[in-house]
């Protein structure tokens, strides 16, 4: 296939990622998730004053953490409307945030101009992650952190994933899962890491309402989930319904009326060569 070609195949997939992951609300949804995104933030422990750069920041929940931390944020994302979300939320809050629209593959930004470049549940969705790795690389300023949180093959979403992709035909890129395969990530940061550490951690869902009711919030507000209800027929929708519904029951850990699930993550966490 000619070069033309690939870059054609690349800019209609990362077309067809960008509608996905305006749809729904991810806003709405990701307010549940803030428990799990400080943990990991916290960990990571950057002093106060650093250039962070989020990479997929969505409508902002880790950049605005910190933010009040007193670090110079910049949150960049491929969703435009997650951008003026966030970029609202933070002069809600009166924080000073820089937001960008922008691609994991093509950051425009100069090289070695963060001291630490973050991506939590998010770059590992973009179609070329060897771009995504030399750009994380190329930004990061020699001794600085690279961290990233991936979802695991193995894990929860990881099987969500995989029963949603039999319903829907495949994109066409690797799949977004191997960002938690501990082989595959050292091979792609290769020699430009000078310390890598992988760490396999758990992301907790919890939700104050019964698995139906979380499938139902998913194919509302999560963009995947959304644009793959959106593309079913109506039995289609009731049988991956079902299957949602089976997968969420299966792992509950609370009682009637509740949903609590143990997700598993891979926590990157590298340094700059």
């Amino acid at each position: 296939m000619s070069t033309g070609a690939l870059s054609s195949e690349a800019d209609s997939l990362k077309a067809r990622l960008k509608q996905t992951w305006m749809a729904g609300d991810y806003d709405r949804f990701s307010r549940y998730l803030e428990g799990g995104a400080r943990e990991f933030y916290e960990r990571l422990a950057v002093p106060p004053g650093s250039r962070l750069l989020d990479v997929g920041c969505g409508s902002g929940q880790l950049v605005l953490m910190a933010a009040k931390d007193g670090l110079d944020v910049t949150g960049v994302d491929i969703a435009s409307n997650l951008i003026e979300r966030a970029r609202a939320r933070a002069q809600a809050e009166g924080l000073r945030v820089r937001f960008e629209e922008a691609d994991a593959e093509a950051l425009p930004f100069e090289d070695a101009s963060f001291d630490a470049v973050v991506s939590l549940i998010a770059a590992m969705f973009a179609p070329r992650p060897d771009f995504v790795a030399k750009e994380l690389l190329r930004v990061c300023t020699p001794g600085g952190t690279i961290a990233m949180a991936n979802w695991t093959p193995q894990g929860f979403v990881g099987q969500m994933f995989k029963a949603v992709s039999k319903f829907i035909a495949p994109s066409g890129m690797p799949a977004p899962v191997l960002w938690g395969d501990e082989a595959t990530v050292r091979e792609r940061f290769g020699q430009g890491l000078a310390e890598l550490h992988l760490t396999k951690r758990h992301y907790l869902f919890s939700y104050p309402f019964p698995p139906s009711e979380v499938v139902e919030f998913f194919r509302l507000y999560y963009g995947p989930t959304n644009r793959a209800f959106a593309s079913l027929d109506g039995g289609g929708r009731e049988q991956l319904r079902q299957e949602l519904e089976t997968l969420w029951s299966a792992h509950n850990r609370a009682g009637l009326g509740c949903t609590m699930v143990l997700a598993e993550y891979l926590e990157v966490i590298g340094v700059r060569a």
